[in-house]
């Protein structure tokens, strides 16, 4: 794979040009990515609404028809329902690890076989997440294992 970054004038847009034989499934989970970092989650907070880029989400919780999402330390409330956002993070690091939940890939700490065949994902800020042993071989697939 060759890639060329050129320089653009001032007024330009940034623009992205893939030339490709073929749109394999490496190419998509690179468009995906791209447009997954631009596009940002409007969520509120205690009356409050903020733009919250998708890199900075731990996971999305979805409790009593509400979804939560979880940063670092902050948590937010979004409109989005997961069904959604797990359709608008196909591709990306976003991953389905129950009905109830969706976590961010690159903000697990590591993972750990944990009882009757489910996972444990602990994340980079501490908290742990069980993963339902109905998605961890689809998680062991994406992961490559």
């Amino acid at each position: 794979m060759k890639i060329t970054i050129l320089d653009r004038a001032d007024g330009e847009e940034d623009e992205i040009i893939i030339r490709c034989r073929q749109l394999d499934e490496h190419i998509l989970k690179l468009v995906y990515a791209l447009k997954a970092g631009q596009e940002k989650i409007t969520a509120v907070r205690d009356g409050n609404i903020m733009q919250i880029a998708p890199k900075e989400i731990y996971y999305f919780e979805a409790v009593d028809n509400r979804v939560f999402l979880y940063l670092e330390k902050e948590v937010y409330e979004t409109k989005y329902r997961l069904y959604e956002l797990e359709e608008r993070f196909r591709g990306t690091d976003f991953f389905r690890i129950s009905k109830s939940y969706i976590i961010n890939l690159a903000k697990v700490s590591h993972l750990s076989p944990a009882f009757n065949g489910r996972f444990e994902a602990t994340m980079k800020n501490g908290e742990r997440l069980v993963i339902s042993r109905q998605y961890v071989p689809t998680l062991k697939e994406k992961l490559g294992l």
